[in-house]
């Protein structure tokens, strides 16, 4: 064997020693016969050990256009969600995952949402729709720590107005968002600055809460984000698969989506979707 190819077939043999074996089959961690979803079992109203969630339907649906049952890994999201649950080969995909963000690979966005303000029908503020409007100053609002809209409600000079929740929390066991919803009810926060997936859902039917979307936003991080679903880096078959099914059936997503609450707007958040 002439030098050269020598030389050759012992690096790509220190390659293959090198990499990690769960590295090398990585492509071949989805199951085919089952659809294996990682989820936060108490993420109300998106997902839930119950099923309930808007997520949880979702994955039904998902599954019955793939022929596949659907099961779950669940884990509390935040940090090491993805880590222990995608990476670590226990489920397959991630429902509601933000585009953008690197540790997942994302398919087409099969939604786009917004933030907005969540106030009381009788309030003065039930007619504020961005947050540098004077009306907000002074009063006592409620915002999920570390969000886009903390960020612009600081650099308006309102930080000492914030009454913040955390972000990173066990949802078995705390509450934010439903908590900053019972104090606007109650009086004790005249808003709440919250993500629509999050506020929609749990207020359309309440006769005293309204969410208003913030569509006039020209300084600071974006109010809107599409989202995704998550499927791991090399997995490209699985993805153009999701993608398919995404494109097939984006009518019937959109009106789960609609029927659960969730407030929709254009890909660029510009306007609200009827």
């Amino acid at each position: 064997m002439p030098s050269l190819c020598r030389a050759a077939v012992a690096a790509a043999l220190t390659i293959c020693a090198v990499v990690p074996a769960a590295a090398q089959f990585v492509p071949d961690m989805r199951s085919t016969t089952e659809f294996r979803v990682c989820a936060d079992p108490a993420n109300d109203p998106m997902s839930s050990r119950d099923e309930g969630g808007f997520e949880n339907r979702l994955a039904d649906l998902i599954a019955g256009k793939l022929g596949l049952p659907v099961t779950y890994t669940w884990f509390p999201s935040g940090m090491g969600f993805i880590t222990n649950t995608l990476r670590a080969g226990r489920c397959d995909v991630v429902m509601g995952y933000a585009q953008g963000d690197e540790l997942v690979q994302n398919t087409n966005h099969y939604y786009t949402s917004v933030y907005g303000i969540v106030a009381r029908r009788d309030s003065p503020l039930s007619t504020v729709d961005h947050l540098t409007d004077p009306a907000l100053r002074d009063q006592p609002i409620g915002i999920v720590a570390g969000t886009p809209p903390a960020t612009i409600l600081a650099q308006a000079g309102m930080a000492k107005d914030m009454h913040g929740a955390d972000l990173f929390v066990d949802r078995r066991v705390q509450d934010p968002v439903g908590d900053l919803l019972d104090q606007v009810r109650s009086g004790d926060l005249a808003a709440a600055v919250l993500w629509g997936p999050l506020a929609g859902p749990r207020i359309k039917d309440d006769a005293d809460l309204q969410f208003t979307p913030l569509l006039k936003e020209t300084t600071g991080p974006r109010m809107y984000y599409r989202i995704t679903m998550g499927v791991r880096l090399p997995e490209q078959d699985w993805k153009r698969a999701l993608n398919s099914i995404i494109r097939r059936n984006q009518d019937e997503i959109t009106a789960l989506l609609r029927d659960a609450g969730v407030p929709l707007t254009d890909d660029y958040g510009r306007e609200m979707l009827p």
